[in-house]
């Protein structure tokens, strides 16, 4: 969007364009670091994961309802819950989108990075450094009506050997600095008279084009220090367990999942939590007519890794945890 790009004028680098092998050496950037927050914990929240509560089991009467009033009868069930992710990092994430004429349905994408030389950061898509495999498209729910980045985080609904049961329905993202981290990081930016710290500031009031079908660019990301989380009660923050049968299983969420952003580290891109699912009367299959939601338990929540069931079950003889029950919305 055209009005946001004065706002990081100060913070302009004119740079070659390059390609991604030239930015992942990361001698000349400073490179975000994307951390995949605990499934189901609110944006921030710290201490033991296994006790974050925002999730929950919602029936709904519409199957097709991105966010329908949860009730005790329907035609689905979600399992909804809040995905965070962290920039813990040397430099901002940061994405531009553009277009050339307003009739062009979606925006392409390109990364920028941080100068580790001189500090400044790149003002414009023209000056961002990686093209990237992503598109930026307007959503015009009631609920958004803003600029969405496709393919930021995925989630997966799992067995315990890996197979894939169910997956998400997302559509997009509109990143900002919404919370800030307790971690100690040396690039946080607190100094607002700094380029990264004008960033920082336009980052945490950033809509991503709120209200402007028309835009031809829009600007977004993640601080050093910050994180953006979607909460649990947003279009689409939800899996299907509609004609899920009773078990256990992983829940999964990826960030940057394909490797299309370019980071400093991808080892800590993925968290689960392993649940078990339950339906009513013990029965192992799910009932054709939903009157009663199921009994979902929070096993174990495994931050950083991609699968949780198989620990879960391993260690329930020798280690038992406290399940956390679902409550219904």
């Amino acid at each position: 969007m055209r009005r946001h790009v004065p706002l990081l004028a100060t913070a302009v680098l004119v740079v070659a364009l390059m390609g991604p092998s030239n930015a992942r050496a990361g001698d000349a950037h400073l490179l975000p670091d994307l951390r995949q927050a605990p499934v189901g914990c609110a944006g921030g929240q710290t201490g033991d994961p296994a006790g974050c509560t925002d999730w929950d089991v919602c029936v709904v009467a519409d199957a097709e309802a991105p966010n329908g009033a949860c009730g005790s009868a329907g035609e689905a069930v979600r399992l909804r819950f809040t995905t965070a992710a962290d920039n813990v990092g040397d430099g901002p994430l940061l994405i531009y989108g553009s277009r050339a004429r307003a009739d062009e349905p979606t925006m392409t994408a390109r990364q920028a990075f941080q100068s580790s030389v001189d500090g400044k950061v790149p003002g414009s898509y023209a000056e961002a450094q990686n093209p990237i495999p992503a598109t930026l498209y307007y959503e015009p729910a009631p609920s958004h009506t803003h600029w969405h980045l496709l393919d930021f985080e995925h989630f997966q609904l799992r067995t315990p050997d890996g197979r894939v049961v169910v997956t998400d329905r997302k559509t997009g993202f509109c990143l900002g600095d919404r919370y800030p981290l307790h971690d100690a990081l040396p690039h946080r930016p607190d100094d607002p008279g700094t380029p990264e710290g004008a960033l920082a500031d336009y980052l945490r009031q950033n809509r991503c084009g709120h209200h402007a079908p028309e835009a031809l660019e829009v600007a977004e990301g993640i601080s050093v220090g910050y994180g953006d989380d979607y909460r649990y009660t947003v279009d689409f923050q939800w899996l299907d367990l509609t004609r899920v049968r009773s078990g256990v299983y992983d829940v999964l969420n990826v960030v940057n999942g394909d490797r299309s952003l370019v980071e400093k580290s991808y080892d800590n891109n993925t968290s689960s939590v392993a649940i078990s699912l339950q339906w009513p009367g013990g029965a192992a299959q799910p009932p054709l007519r939903i009157t009663s939601p199921p009994v979902v338990k929070l096993l174990r929540s495994c931050p950083g890794e991609a699968t949780c069931a198989r620990r879960a079950a391993g260690d329930a003889l020798l280690d038992p945890l406290p399940s956390v029950v679902a409550v219904p919305g």
